[in-house]
């Protein structure tokens, strides 16, 4: 069967299969730091400044990375990515004393290089597959592969639960970077050479978009990621763990069923949002921003209702994180296909580079809040800000084209 797909559907099928490869250990891995450390006694904060460094350099990895790509092929940047997850779990296999804070931060640090090489390279290698008058179907292919890179980061999320408890921290680290190495070897004799190349070699001031289209699109990213990540990257799990006295199995697996539903819907967000004769624009993102904006305010209600109720606080959270997780799906998958859909046909990393760039300064911004407010304020306070930095996503939205109006407004 596989002999009979052309060769671009065959190296695009690389391209996903290494994306999901590295998505199981990123997941993991994220999941894995933020329980072992929380079980040595670090606060929220401390946390969340060991995944500082990861969200600097993914600003930084999106800016550069796009150019790269356009230079010299998205499969130079994606084994690249590969290769440095490898030496970023490398670095966690010291002994436990050398495990400082400054040492997990420069091994998170090579961790989000690497991811963001691997994401772009990935988002970006669609764009080449689909004809620019089949925008429908490009909505598809979008919401399919986000949709299962996501599932896949919450079965990473169980992993890492899983791994920690049964091998250990060490153990599971060594796990990963083994299976790891072998996806890397893979991908080396697999992927193209000049796989995203563009025609003409762009310069580095390239990187920054003259679109004003993919200028709102990167600024309402900015602001949803910061939304969520401002209550679940760690808030969320350590309130789980110490409000609720959960352990690493239920931490890890509830999150990892979270993430994974959260995945199915993106990829299911086609049949959700409705397909007609034309594909979604600006008014759907706008939709959707404002439904999602009631969502967290909602939360953050509940939770002050009295415990002894039939509506405890964990009840609403949890209720809550189940309508958030459908209707973020939804958001993300839009914007998800917006970016493609919006990005030049010739050196498309560029564009997808630059708004990658404004998702990941959005989770910068996000997990240090996350940290800090909680530590601070309480989740409550935490899920206030997810909504007023969701309104802020909406109101971006408006100046989104619309079919009617093009790119070009």
């Amino acid at each position: 069967m596989l002999a009979n797909l052309s060769t671009d559907i065959k190296q695009y099928l690389v391209v996903t299969g290494n994306y999901w490869a590295f998505t199981l250990t990123d997941g993991a891995l994220r999941m894995l730091v933020v329980l072992h450390f929380n079980s040595l006694g670090y606060s929220p904060l401390q946390i969340a400044m060991l995944f500082l460094f990861y969200e600097i350099f993914g600003v930084i990895t999106n800016l550069c990375g796009g150019w790269l790509g356009a230079r010299i092929g998205l499969n130079r940047t994606m084994n690249a990515g590969l290769f440095l997850q490898i030496l970023a779990l490398s670095m966690l296999l010291v002994p436990a004393a050398m495990l400082t804070v400054p040492w997990v931060m420069a091994a998170q640090a090579l961790s989000g290089i690497a991811k963001d090489l691997n994401k772009m390279s990935a988002k970006s290698a669609i764009k080449m597959l689909v004809p620019a008058d089949a925008q429908r179907s490009l909505y598809k292919w979008v919401a399919l592969l986000t949709g299962s890179k996501n599932a896949l980061k919450g079965v990473g999320f169980f992993l890492g639960g899983a791994l920690l408890t049964v091998a250990g921290f060490a153990g599971a680290v060594l796990i990963m970077a083994t299976g790891l190495l072998l996806v890397f070897l893979s991908s080396l004799l697999l992927l193209k050479k000049d796989l995203g190349r563009a025609s003409l070699k762009p310069k580095f001031r390239d990187v920054f978009s003259k679109s004003p289209a993919i200028n709102y699109l990167s600024a309402a990213r900015l602001f949803l990621f910061s939304a969520r990540d401002v209550w679940f990257v760690v808030a969320l799990p350590v309130y789980l763990s110490q409000t609720l006295n959960w352990d690493h199995w239920q931490t890890g697996g509830f999150l990892a069923a979270w993430v994974i539903a959260y995945g199915i819907v993106q990829a299911l967000a086609p049949r959700l949002t409705g397909i007609s004769s034309e594909a979604p624009d600006g008014r759907s993102a706008l939709r959707w921003a404002i439904l999602l904006a009631a969502v967290p305010a909602l939360i953050a209600l509940g939770l002050g209702i009295d415990p002894g109720s039939a509506f405890s606080p964990a009840t609403v959270l949890i209720s809550g994180l189940m309508i958030f997780g459908v209707v973020f799906a939804i958001n993300s998958a839009l914007h998800s296909y917006l970016i493609v859909s919006y990005a030049r046909d010739d050196g498309v990393s560029l564009d997808v580079g630059f708004y990658y760039m404004a998702n990941a300064m959005g989770r910068l911004l996000g997990t240090v809040l996350s940290g800090w407010v909680f530590q601070t304020a309480g989740l409550a306070a935490c899920l206030w800000i997810s909504c007023a930095m969701i309104a802020l996503t909406a109101l971006i939205s408006i100046k989104l084209p619309r079919h009617a109006q093009g790119l070009s407004s």
